[in-house]
Order: structure tokens, then sequence, then C-alpha cells
């Protein structure tokens, strides 16, 4: 599935690197949501799970190793697919996910601190 820009999300495609010699209240605001999306343990341990898998995860593979419900599986899911880190596809009645990966560029664009520090 190829992602344009404009399907990701604007909690990732606005945010301005940390360190940049500025940021607008946009930017400020922006970077705020996402780290709300990221504050998350169990949405921590989905990326995990997602970054270290070659292919789409379905949401059924998600449940046990998270020790938590379907319901609320999806719902960590949709917070981070409505984030625009996660790519959904649909595979019948299951739904199977993957990480973003122009998503992940740019979180670690936003976390670069090289230039300040």
């Amino acid at each position: 599935m190829t992602v344009t820009q404009s399907e990701i999300s604007p909690a990732v495609v606005c945010c301005a690197p940390l360190a940049a010699p500025t940021l607008s209240d946009e930017e400020v605001d922006a970077t705020a949501r996402l780290f709300r999306v990221l504050g998350d343990p169990a949405r921590i341990r989905i990326l995990n799970a997602l970054a270290t898998n070659g292919e789409p995860v379905c949401v059924c593979h998600l449940i046990e190793p998270l020790g938590l419900t379907q319901p609320t599986v999806s719902h960590h899911l949709k917070t981070l697919t409505d984030a625009g880190l996660l790519d959904r596809e649909q595979r019948g009645k299951w739904a199977y996910f993957s990480l973003r990966r122009e998503a992940a560029e740019r979180l670690a664009g936003l976390l670069d601190l090289k230039e300040c520090c």
C-alpha cells in the first residue's frame, strides 16, 4: 500500500524537529497531540510489535501478548492509525496493521537533537 503525504495525519506531518530554532503554536499543539498518543504503554508495545515484524500483524495476534481485550486493542490501534502512525489493511473479517515507515522517519526527525546539543 502506497501512502501519500495527504494520507498521513497532520500530527505527524506538521511537527517540526524539537531542535528547530522556533516552533509555531500549531507545531507545538501537533507535537503535544502526538506525544499524548505515544503516552500509553500498550501503544508503545503495539508499535514495538509492529516495528519488529516484517509483515502486517493481525489484531488477533496482539490480544494475548498485550493481555488486553480485543475491543481495547482495537481502540489503541485506531488511535495510532488516526495519528498517522499505522497502516490498516482489511483481510476478510480481520484487520492487519503495519507501521508507516514515513511516520517512523518523521518521528525520528522530530527527536533528532544533534543540531542543538
